[in-house]
This record gives C-alpha cells, structure tokens and sequence, in this order.
C-alpha cells in the first residue's frame, strides 16, 4: 500500500541526531515512509538507520545537502514529502502543522524560523538579505528563504528536480522555482532547536552559491525581473554622464553613449528572453 506521507532525512555525519529523531518521527507516524539518505557517512549513521528499520539510501560518497534531497525524492513513494534536518533543529510536533496548512489547498508550506532560531548573528543578517532580495525577485513575501524544513506535493516538488544543487541552495532553489511557477507556497511559523554537531554550511562560498541561484532561478522564470534594473542602470548612469560633461566640457562624449546604447542592448536582450522564456513555458 502507498503511503500518503514520506519523511525524508538527508543526513551526513547525524548519527546523534537521528538516534533521537527516528523513534520520535516512527511513534508519532507509524503510518508514514521514512527515509533517510546516509550521504557519505563516517560515523555509525547507516547503523542506527538499519536498527531502526527505517529506509535508507546510502551515497559512499558525499553528494552534497541538494544531493541527499533529489535521492530522497526519488526514492520516497508518498503523495506528500517532509524534508526534515536530522540533526534535531526540527521539531516532529510541527510537521502536523504543517500538514494542516498543506491541506488548506497550498502546493508546498516551509516552516519559516523565528529570528531566536538563527545560529548566529551573521547567519541571521545573511538570511534577512536572502529574505529580502528573494522577494524582490519574486515580488511574493518570502520570510525564510533557506529553511531546510518544508512540507510539499510530491509530484510538483519532482518537476523541478532538475533545477536542484547538489550543495545546500536547495530550499532557495525549489522556493523560488515554486513561486516563478505560480504555485502556492505558504510559511509557517517555527521555533527551531540548537543542532546536534558540526554545520556543514560553508557561510562565504554557499552564500555566494544563494546569490547565484537567486539570480538563475529568476531568469529562467522572468528575465526582465533582472534585465530591467540593469538596464535602468546603465541608463542612469549614461543620463547623469551626459549632464557631467556637458555642464564641465559643454558636450556629449562617447562614454556617455557607450553607456545609453548599452541600457538599450540589455533592455533588447531581456526582452527577447522574456519571448523565449514564455514559449518554452507555454504548455506548462
């Protein structure tokens, strides 16, 4: 028999997280597929997986946090997915609230981290400026952007498996994609835990990595979201070179042209993408 809801834990190096979490998720849903994905593990995690007799996907090589999660995804059989830490920052008493608002007509609900759940200071001033360009982009309100804690339609989640990193931008890549997409996406308040051993979250490359995929994702949905800014940009620019030189020299020099045709050319090019972005998304 199918089962209606998976939990899919990607896991490297957890085992002291997951000696807890197992028999916790298993005594609150017996009837629920659980999965965990042992990505290239060197502690004893693939053994307390098997003495719990949940699911396991086992990688001898580490692919990486989105890595974890596409296997995952591929290997549960649910109709809903909740991918869950396993290192104990979330809580199993939330995933039926987040099922509740699931069952509300959403497509995908996160559980969004109150500012008392950040790791650090750092990592919190990160957030809120992943939080707030994402929302640019999307121009959707997106509080947390890199909670790792969501609740989602598994046939909707898999249609943009392709898109996923192998590193840890997935949460940033499937939000986005979701809200590029048109779907519903909801967020939930959440308290998370202190986490059970080391991160392996890497704050300057993987913050890097956010950016870049905010970028992409929105591209490849709405190009003119970021051509346009750009080309704004350039125009002011050639606009107040103009003035510069004309009030200093008393004339329009070729930079300040340089700069406006270059505006034009960007605005073109968003253009045309915007075309070809909606052709090949037509049917979807």
């Amino acid at each position: 028999m199918t089962p209606e809801l998976s939990i899919i834990l990607p896991a490297k190096n957890e085992a002291k997280g997951l000696q807890k979490l197992l028999p916790e998720l298993q005594e609150k849903f017996p009837d629920a597929e659980i999965v965990v994905v042992n990505d290239g593990s060197t502690d004893n995690s693939e053994e307390v997986c098997l003495a719990s007799g949940v699911n396991i996907v086992s990688h001898r090589q580490s692919k990486g946090n989105g890595g974890a999660v596409k296997a995952g995804a591929r290997a549960a059989t649910g109709r809903i997915l909740i991918f869950m830490d396993a290192d104990g920052q979330h809580k199993p008493d939330d995933v039926p609230r987040l099922l509740e608002v699931l069952a509300n007509g959403h497509d995908m609900v996160v559980g969004a981290r109150s500012r008392g759940s950040q790791a650090s200071i750092g990592r919190g001033v990160a957030n809120a400026f992943y939080n707030w360009f994402a929302t640019r982009m999307t121009g959707q309100t997106i509080p947390d952007l890199t909670s790792g804690f969501r609740a989602v339609i598994a046939s909707k989640f898999r249609e943009f498996i392709y898109l996923l990193p192998n590193g840890f931008s997935y949460p940033t890549t499937s939000t986005m994609a979701f809200f590029s997409a048109g779907y519903s996406v909801e967020y939930l308040p959440i308290v998370a835990g202190a986490r059970k051993g080391k991160s392996h979250i890497r704050p300057i490359k993987d913050g890097i990595r956010f950016l870049i995929i905010i970028l992409k994702v929105a591209t490849l949905y709405s190009p003119l979201k970021i051509f346009v800014p750009v080309s704004g940009l350039m125009f002011l620019s050639g606009v107040s070179y103009y003035l510069y030189t004309y009030l200093t020299a008393g004339r329009f020099t070729n930079m300040g042209a340089l700069l406006l045709i270059t505006s034009v050319l960007i605005f073109l090019i968003g253009l045309v993408s915007e075309q070809i972005t909606t052709l090949i998304y037509r049917d979807t």
